[in-house]
């Protein structure tokens, strides 16, 4: 069992291996000299027509096997010789042409095609064939059209013909013409070589008249410059005498001239050379000014290198440290007022829940009273009434009286005594409390409203005589009291 699963791993290996060379060979790559030509199924063109075949120059492309097989075009130029006789010319005319033209096939993406298409298949001897017949035709066309001067003389002219009407032709087959090359022109009648001989024996009498009109000029020449002479001679001997005469008056005046020139000359080179000293000088002056000038320059720019640079190096360091300073105060006065800000805000929140809540029992309170707010105002002092008896116990608990010393007359406007007023007007202060209690809905004992018993137990003594107010002398503590 073992044994049969081997074989049937290394069967299924060997396949995909086969398969995977297989596939590998169907992947070609085109050289730069050809054209690689796939054709079977190979997709659609821009129109939705299917296309023959795809040309690929410089490249590669897969080969799907069974569906799609692949050639080549060979780029190779061909040269065609045309020997052209007998054509007629616009002038009615037969002249030969012999010719020679390069071509080869297109690389350009539509005349591929059109190769791949007409081409593909053919030996070079086939293609140049068909090419040659289709150049004949076309050369026997420009002939046609031009006169046998035309053709003879304008060769750029006639080779621009040749070569547009020829290439549009031979892209046609997916073809590219590369070069034309016309060796030379003939006509069976003789015409281009009279036109020649016209031409050389009009060159011919030209140059022979030329030579006449110039051996006949040459006579014209020398009798005028006979009698040229005679009458130059005559004049000569006449105007020597005057010219002797004419050359010794120039000759002194030339003197004249020329002492006062030399004497204006020294004048100015004199002039000059002082000019020249002054201005050596003021040039000198100038030259030592400058040098001057930038001497202080380099001076003051090292005193300020010295100086005044460092000085604002110490100046810009002042500031920012002022700056640094500056900076922390403000950030340290920015973090108070930060840190009072906060715990302003936490108070008046803790106010205002406090206020909140202290609403929210009002409205409480006032609502188990019946929404009677002088029967809640009593309950708020009920409820407080412990506090404020508390309170006013507090305020004369610790005052220390180690005894009341009271001098009276005996007698008082209302007939009381002094003490008697004494007492009564310290009990005055209780009727408060018991208004509140009252409010309240509650009653004092008797003996706190001082209705019942009189306090007998401040000792009284007669007054002396003269004696008219009550001195409640406040003896100061023992000495064991201060401890």
């Amino acid at each position: 069992m073992g044994e049969y699963f081997i074989i049937l791993v290394s069967v299924a290996v060997v396949s995909i291996f086969t398969l995977l060379v297989a596939l590998f060979k169907r992947y070609k790559r085109c050289p730069s000299d050809r054209i690689l030509v796939v054709y079977g199924k190979v997709g659609k063109s821009g129109s939705d027509e299917s296309r023959s075949a795809k040309c690929i120059h410089g490249g590669a492309a897969f080969i799907i096997p069974i569906i799609q097989d692949y050639s080549f075009l060979d780029l190779t130029p061909l040269s065609i010789e045309i020997n052209l006789t007998s054509a007629l010319s616009k002038q009615n005319i037969r002249v030969d042409v012999p010719s020679r033209f390069t071509v080869g096939i297109s690389t350009e993406s539509g005349t591929m095609t059109n190769a791949a298409e007409r081409l593909l298949g053919l030996s070079q001897d086939d293609i140049s064939n068909l090419a040659k017949d289709i150049i004949f035709g076309q050369l026997r066309l420009v002939v046609a059209t031009m006169d046998i001067e035309e053709i003879n003389s304008n060769r750029d002219k006639f080779l621009a013909a040749v070569s547009s009407n020829v290439e549009a032709e031979l892209k046609k087959i997916g073809l590219k013409l590369i070069n034309v090359n016309v060796t030379d022109i003939n006509d069976e009648s003789g015409y281009i070589n009279a036109l020649g001989k016209e031409a050389a024996a009009k060159a011919i009498n030209d140059a022979k008249k030329s030579v006449a009109e110039k051996n006949r000029d040459g006579s014209i020449g020398e009798a005028n410059a006979m009698q040229d002479q005679r009458v130059n001679v005559a004049a000569a001997d006449a105007t020597a005498v005057e010219g002797e005469n004419t050359a010794k008056i120039t000759i002194a005046n030339s003197d004249a001239i020329r002492r006062e020139m030399e004497a204006e000359a020294e004048r100015k080179a004199v002039a000059a050379e002082k000019v020249s000293q002054a201005k050596a000088l003021e040039e000198a002056y100038q030259s030592e000014k400058k040098a001057e000038d930038q001497r202080a320059a380099r001076d003051k720019a090292t005193q300020t290198a010295n100086i005044v640079v460092p000085a604002q190096v110490d100046k810009e360091k002042v500031e920012i440290a002022a700056e640094a300073i500056a900076e922390q105060t403000r950030r340290h006065a920015k973090g108070d007022a930060d840190a009072i800000y906060m715990k302003m805000e936490a108070e008046a929140k803790g106010i205002f829940e406090i206020l909140s809540k202290q609403a929210e029992g009002f409205d409480q309170l006032v609502k188990a009273a019946g929404n009677d707010s002088k029967d809640a105002v009593m309950l708020m002092i009920a409820d407080k009434l412990p506090e404020l008896v508390k309170t006013q116990v507090e305020a004369i608990k610790n005052i220390k009286i180690d005894k009341v010393t009271v001098w009276e007359n005996g007698g008082s406007k209302d007939g009381g005594t002094s003490t008697a007023n004494f007492m009564k007007g310290m009990m005055g202060s209780l009727p408060p409390l018991n208004d509140l209690f009252k409010m309240a809905g509650m009653e004092l004992p008797d003996y706190l409203k001082g209705t019942e018993k009189k306090e007998a137990s401040i000792e009284t003594k007669p007054a002396e005589p003269k004696i008219t107010d009550a001195e409640i002398i406040k003896e100061e503590p023992t000495k064991k009291n201060k401890k």
